[in-house]
């Protein structure tokens, strides 16, 4: 399994990091970049697209196609990352924190197969700025999103993922990645 992050540093600018685990949690890879900072330039011709092009087309793609071990699912929990999922051959999925009302989520099975059409769907959509909108799921405890141009993942997903333990938090080793880009970037001075 891939996480994938991004950081903001008001002085420093975006620092990604990478983390690969097994699946018993333990890490077998770990990747970080150089800080990217955007000019005012950049902020002004890119507008709202800024960050999808920095989180997920430099930074997440860079990450990915750098590490050596290809993961079967990326986890991010930082929504621009996705992005990254045009890029690569392999489902991306948010991570969302977790959620003080649960009846707000498809809380059918993601492996589940598609109701008829007439059939009243209980999935959230969530529009971003955009107009690409999230088909938000449960996974154990964990609260999941993909593009709902990427339905496809979501199953995808649930396979690779189901295989966890209920109680694995996905959001976690994301504190991992942060607490390792802090330690780099102390180590650095």
């Amino acid at each position: 399994m891939g996480f994938l992050t991004v950081i903001q540093d008001a002085q420093h600018g975006l620092f990604g990091g990478y983390l690969v685990l097994n699946m018993a949690g333990r890490p077998v890879e770990f990747h970080c970049t150089a800080p990217i900072k955007p000019n005012r330039a950049q902020q002004i011709l890119y507008g709202p697209t800024l960050e999808p092009y920095l989180f997920g087309e430099q930074i997440g793609q860079t990450l990915l196609t750098t590490g050596k071990i290809k993961p079967r699912v990326v986890c991010t929990d930082r929504e621009p990352v996705l992005a990254v999922r045009e890029f690569v051959s392999v489902p991306v999925v948010l991570v969302l924190p977790p959620d003080d009302h649960p009846a707000d989520v498809d809380d059918r099975p993601a492996s589940e197969d598609r109701l008829p059409a007439d059939t009243p769907q209980e999935t959230l959509r969530v529009d971003s700025p955009h107009g690409n909108g999230l088909i938000t799921f449960r996974l154990g405890r964990n609260r999941l999103a993909v593009p709902d141009s990427g339905a496809d993942d979501r199953r995808l997903v649930a396979d690779e993922l189901g295989k966890l333990s209920d109680a694995f938090d996905l959001a976690e080793p994301f504190q991992r990645i942060r607490e390792a880009i802090e330690e780099a970037r102390r180590g650095g001075r």
